[in-house]
């Protein structure tokens, strides 16, 4: 099992831990109780930075829950910190747009990451026509 150190920058929100066989996402919490009016923005402090694995990066995005509870979004859609992001100063934050005025509390469960390695080096080959079956070039539906 790798071995991720984590610092964290508060006694205040739960230790991270990873439970096998529910999820491979790890829930992040508020490290910082944030009033938010509509249409406010603001970078959510998660408490902790972590010294990843060479090779690999965190994908962080809001849980499911995220914008029914708390009405926020996050506006980068999907972070990503690689394994350069290691020092003792850097801290992971949440960039929140509020849709409605809200709190968020110390360690209230607000987004969630998991990590992942690297895209391997690609080659890209221009091509006249592709050989797999054409969808109409939209979702799975081919429909707007």
């Amino acid at each position: 099992m790798p071995s991720i150190k984590i610092k964290y920058f508060t006694d205040k929100i739960e230790k991270l831990t990873y439970i096998e066989d529910k999820s491979d996402w790890i829930d992040l919490r508020a490290a910082a109780d944030i009033d938010l009016k509509k249409g406010e923005f603001k970078l959510i402090p998660l408490g902790v930075a972590m010294e990843l694995p060479k090779g690999y990066e965190a994908h962080i995005v809001p849980r499911s829950s995220t914008f029914k509870n708390y009405g926020i979004i996050q506006v980068n859609h999907m972070g990503v910190v690689d394994e350069s992001y290691c020092g003792d100063g850097d801290q992971w934050f949440m960039p929140a747009l509020a849709v409605r005025d809200t709190r968020i509390r110390t360690n209230d469960r607000i987004c969630q990451f998991r990590i992942m390695e690297h895209q391997p080096p690609l080659e890209f080959q221009e091509v006249e026509s592709l050989t797999g079956p054409d969808r109409g070039g939209f979702g799975s539906t081919g429909k707007a």
